[in-house]
């Protein structure tokens, strides 16, 4: 494999991806990141990093000189992910970049899929969460651009992506600490779980399989396991007993206009409209959007005199998922097989709670 830019590398999954190319010389990394601050955990490497700006073409077209493959792992708000799409994939085409990988979410079939979901499944942008309803515009974008563009793309649907650093292990932990945690139906919902580094491997693939291009596929771990099996091992390295972890209520959630006009901001004419302003326009002009328009939490969301704590609406959702979502395509077509089992993934995450000083026990320390 040539070169391979990866886009959005001080976050989470890019960081991780600049570490297994590199510690396993697959092909030789540029990470670009929006500013040179945020590269201090990548700063042991030796690599060619950019600084350019997800929304600047013309920044993302000069980063992208000389690479074959171009990873879009930009995490954000949904402005972020509707709005880098085309100087993206327009910059990568101008710098002679074979092949986009995307990494879109397995959100586009919702948080609680219907038995039978797979690729081919019909997606909605009318959900009950504006995040999934902009990955699936997003991906409907991506399609437009690669059939008049010769830049090859290939997406990704991860679902919950665990591993050190991930915040699904460490907003548990925290909750536990602050006595705020909460379940629903005692964990028993399927979680639709990938630990990173068996998505970084899906990457690699997507990015080196020639008959890629054009397709879409989901990615998981290979176990199927629920909410209460990622907890217990946390729960335990933290000196909490999984059953005392009291029952919560889905906070109910009121339409609000912030939700009712979403779908029509982020509607494909608005959008094409809107790209004509300066991104920072753009953004000040969402802002102030959102600050009028999106209902305000406070105490009186959860009803007065109530015992059980509160659990947002998303993670009501998956706590409901009683279905696995299969990465058979995956399989079949890019040869993906996850290598690191579920309780290793487990482990590893408690070891890293404990490196990040959280009052791990010394026994789950390894």
């Amino acid at each position: 494999m040539g070169k391979i830019a990866v886009l959005g590398a001080s976050g989470f999954i890019g960081t991780r991806i600049v570490e297994m190319f590199t510690l396993n010389e697959w092909a030789e990394v540029r990470p670009v990141i929006r500013n040179y601050s945020s590269l201090a955990r990548l700063s042991r490497f030796n690599l060619d990093s950019r600084a350019a700006d997800a929304f600047d073409q013309n920044a993302l077209e000069a980063a992208f000189q000389g690479c074959e493959i171009v990873v879009h792992a930009v995490a954000g708000d949904i402005n972020t992910v509707l709005g880098t799409l085309t100087p993206v994939y327009q910059a990568a085409q101008k710098a002679g970049v074979r092949r986009l990988v995307y990494l879109s979410s397995a959100s586009v079939h919702g948080q609680n899929p219907e038995p039978g979901t797979d690729e081919e499944s019909k997606l909605s942008d009318q959900q009950p969460l504006p995040y999934n309803n902009a990955k699936v515009q997003a991906e409907r974008k991506l399609w437009d651009l690669r059939e008049q563009g010769n830049v090859e793309l290939v997406i990704l649907r991860p679902g919950i992506v665990l591993g050190p650093r991930s915040s699904w292990i460490t907003r548990f932990a925290d909750d536990l600490l602050a006595g705020r945690a909460a379940l629903l139906n005692r964990g028993q919902g399927i979680c639709n779980s990938i630990y990173v580094d068996n998505l970084v491997d899906a990457i690699y693939l997507a990015a080196t399989e020639p008959a890629a291009d054009r397709n879409v596929f989901l990615v998981g771990d290979e176990e199927q396991v629920t909410w209460a099996d990622l907890y217990r091992p946390i729960a335990q390295a933290l000196e909490f007993d999984l059953a005392d972890i009291p029952e919560g209520d889905v906070i109910e959630h009121k339409v609000s206009w912030f939700d009712r006009l979403e779908p029509v901001r982020a509607s494909r004419p608005v959008q094409g409209l809107l790209s004509v302003f300066p991104h920072r326009f753009r953004l000040a002009a969402y802002l102030a959007y959102q600050a009028i328009l999106e209902p305000q939490t406070t105490s009186s969301a959860m009803p007065a005199g109530a015992v059980k704590p509160g659990i947002s609406r998303e993670m009501g959702m998956l706590y409901a998922c009683h279905y696995k979502l299969p990465h058979e395509k995956a399989r079949r077509k890019l040869g993906y097989q996850p290598a690191i089992s579920f309780p290793e993934s487990c482990r590893r995450s408690v070891a890293w709670l404990s490196f990040a000083g959280y009052p791990i026990k010394d026994e789950y320390i390894a």
